[in-house]
C-alpha cells in the first residue's frame, strides 16, 4: 500500500476510482466541488471513466443512475442543498434499487461558511431507507467509499456518505490499495425500475424487508468502535468529526469515559444498548442536527438514564463543534491559550473581485432603478450575491438556486412593479429555465437580467450549459420575444447606455431579459497565464 497526502474529498474521488468507477457526476458546490475537481483531472489524463459536470444536481444523480443501470459502478456528488435539488430520484432509486454499486456524496456543512442552511443529511438517509456512512478522517474517506460500493451491490441499493467542511476541505495521508476492475455492462429487471403502482409496492416492501439486514450490518461494522473503560459514569457516543475532538479532549487522561464511536446508519443499535446499559449518563457529539441524540431519547427518554447533548444545551444547537467546545461539554477545563492583542481588526466582509463584470451590471441597475420607489430585485445563488452588501446594496432576497425569477414572477403577479430578476448563466440553466418559461407564457410584468461570465465562477470556474450565443437563443426559445431580448457589456466606459437599456426594459409593460456579456476576470487570468 502507498500513502498519499488528500484532500477529504479527495479520498472519496480515488476511493472511488478504485473501487472500479465507471462514471461520476455533480454540480460544483462547496465543499464538494473538489471531488468531481480531482476525478475530471484524472479522467482526462487516464481515460479509464468519465467524470461530467451536470447542468444540475437533479440531472447529475439520473445520470449516474443510469450508469448504474447498466451495470457500471458510478458516482454522485454534491453539497447538502445539492441533496434537495436531487430529492426526487435519489428517494425513488431506493425503491428501483441499484445494479451497479450507486454511491452518493453529500457533503454538508455545519456552521454555514458557504450555504443557506447547515442541514444534516442523515436525515436523507434514514428518510430513504438507505445505509450511510459518515467518516472521521481521510482515512475512512477512502476506506468508506471503496466499502460503500460493495455493499451498494450487495444490497442492490444506494448508499450515501457524508462529509462535512472540515473533513472535506483539510489534508491528511492516506494509505490506499490496488485497484480494483471496473464492472462489465450487465442488465437487471427492467420491471424493477418502472415504478409503476403495481412495482413499486413490491419493491417498497423490498426494501423495507432490508431494514433488520442493515441494522446487522451497522452493529458489525469494523467503523463502529466501542470501548468501556474503567470510569462509567459517563458514556460518550461520537460521530464523524466529533471523535476526533473527543480523543483529543481525553487522550492525556488514564481512565477516559466508556465511549462508542458511529460511524454507520442505521444507527448501531446493538452497541448503542451495551454502552447505555454499563453507563450512568450518556453524552452525544455529532457534528450536525442531534440525530443520534434524538433517535436514544425517543420521546421520553432512556429510561433512569440522563442523554446529553444538543437538545439541552450541553453542546451548542448551531455550528460547527470544535475541540473547545467538546472538551467544555465533557467538563474538562479549557487548554492553556493566548489572548489576542492589539488594535480590533476592522471587519472584511467578502466582496467581488476588482474588475468583476458583475460590479458593474449592479452599478447600472442601481442608477436605473433609482427613481422606481418599491422596487424589488430578487437575486440569486452566484458571486453576485455579494450584491446584497455595500457599496452595491443592489438586491434584495436569495434563497435557493432558480429562485429569483419565480420569485419576481411571483411578486409581479399580485401587483409589485417594478419586479426585478438577477441571475447567473450557470443558476439559469440549472434551475432558471423553467420559471422562465412559465413566465414567458404569461407575459408577466418583470425584467430578468442574467449576468453571462461564461462559468461558474463561485466554486472556482466550472463550465457552464447557459452562456453566449446558446444562451440568446434558448432565451428566444422559451418564447420571449427577440426584441424583448437585450444585451449589455458590463464595463464603466458603458455605464450610461447600460443604465439606459436598464431603464427601456423595466418600463416595459411585460416580460424582457437583459443579458449582460462578460467574461470573468478569473478566467481571464487563467487563459493569459
Amino acid at each position: 500500500m502507498s500513502r498519499q497526502i488528500l484532500l477529504g474529498d479527495e479520498a472519496v474521488a480515488l476511493g472511488a476510482v478504485h473501487a472500479g468507477l465507471s462514471a461520476a457526476y455533480s454540480y460544483p458546490g462547496t465543499p464538494a466541488s473538489e471531488i468531481l475537481e480531482h476525478l475530471v483531472r484524472r479522467s482526462a489524463e487516464t481515460k479509464d471513466f468519465t467524470a461530467v459536470w451536470s447542468v444540475n444536481e437533479k440531472t447529475a444523480y439520473e445520470e449516474a443512475l443510469g450508469a448504474s443501470f447498466a451495470g457500471k459502478r458510478a458516482l454522485v456528488s454534491f453539497k447538502h442543498v445539492g441533496l434537495n435539488v436531487a430529492a426526487d430520484p435519489f428517494m425513488n432509486s431506493a425503491i428501483t434499487g441499484a445494479n451497479g454499486g450507486l454511491v452518493v456524496v453529500s457533503a454538508d456543512d455545519p456552521g454555514m461558511h458557504s450555504s443557506q442552511n447547515e442541514q444534516d443529511s442523515r436525515f436523507y438517509a434514514q428518510f430513504a431507507h438507505i445505509f450511510a456512512y459518515e467518516p472521521s478522517d481521510h482515512q475512512e474517506a477512502y476506506d468508506m467509499t471503496r466499502e460503500a460500493y460493495d455493499l451498494s451491490e450487495r444490497l442492490e441499493v444506494p448508499v450515501l456518505l457524508r462529509m462535512v467542511t472540515r473533513l472535506s476541505h483539510s489534508r491528511s495521508a492516506v494509505a490506499v490499495g490496488p485497484p480494483r476492475p471496473q464492472n462489465p455492462l450487465r442488465k437487471g429487471d427492467p420491471r424493477d425500475w418502472i415504478l409503476l403502482p403495481v412495482n413499486a409496492r413490491r419493491r417498497f416492501t423490498r426494501l423495507l424487508g432490508l431494514q433488520a439486514e442493515m441494522v446487522r450490518l451497522s452493529d458489525g461494522s469494523r467503523f463502529n468502535v466501542l470501548e468501556l473503560g474503567g470510569d462509567r459514569s459517563l458514556g460518550v457516543i461520537a460521530s464523524g468529526v466529533a471523535y476526533n475532538y473527543f480523543r483529543e479532549a481525553v487522550a492525556a487522561e488514564a481512565a477516559p469515559p466508556s465511549f462508542l464511536k458511529v460511524s454507520t446508519y442505521p444507527v448501531p443499535e446493538g452497541l448503542i444498548r451495551k454502552l447505555v446499559a454499563a453507563v450512568d449518563s450518556v453524552l452525544v457529539l455529532e457534528d450536525g442536527y442531534p440525530f443520534i441524540e434524538r433517535q436514544i431519547k425517543g420521546l421520553f427518554g432512556v429510561a433512569g438514564k440522563t442523554v446529553r447533548g444538543k437538545t439541552d444545551g450541553a453542546l451548542p444547537a448551531s455550528g460547527e463543534l470544535t475541540p473547545d467546545i467538546v472538551r467544555a461539554a465533557l467538563g474538562r477545563t479549557p487548554l492553556p491559550a493566548l489572548a489576542a492583542s492589539g488594535l480590533p481588526l476592522a471587519g472584511r466582509p467578502p466582496q467581488l473581485c476588482a474588475g468583476c463584470p458583475h460590479a458593474d451590471t449592479l452599478k447600472a441597475l442601481n442608477k436605473a432603478l433609482e427613481d422606481a420607489a418599491g422596487a424589488n430585485v430578487f437575486s440569486d445563488i452566484g458571486c453576485y450575491t455579494l450584491g446584497a452588501l455595500p457599496p452595491y446594496s443592489a438586491v434584495h432576497t436569495c434563497v435557493c438556486m432558480g429562485a429569483s425569477i419565480g420569485m419576481a414572477r411571483g411578486a409581479a403577479d399580485v401587483g409589485l412593479h417594478p419586479a426585478v430578476a438577477v441571475i447567473g448563466d450557470s443558476t439559469f440553466a440549472h434551475s432558471g429555465i423553467t420559471p422562465l418559461l412559465g413566465a414567458a407564457v404569461a407575459d408577466t410584468d418583470m425584467t430578468v437580467v442574467i449576468l453571462d461570465n461564461a462559468t461558474t465562477a463561485m466554486t472556482g470556474g466550472q463550465p457552464t450549459y447557459g452562456s453566449g450565443e446558446r444562451l440568446l437563443r434558448l432565451i428566444e426559445g422559451l418564447g420571449v420575444p427577440k426584441e424583448r431580448i437585450r444585451t449589455i457589456v458590463p464595463l464603466p466606459k458603458h455605464h450610461d447606455l447600460n443604465v439606459r437599456i436598464l431603464r427601456e426594459e423595466i418600463a416595459h409593460r411585460g416580460l424582457s431579459v437583459v443579458v449582460a456579456v462578460r467574461e470573468c476576470v478569473q478566467e481571464q487570468r487563467k487563459k493569459r497565464s
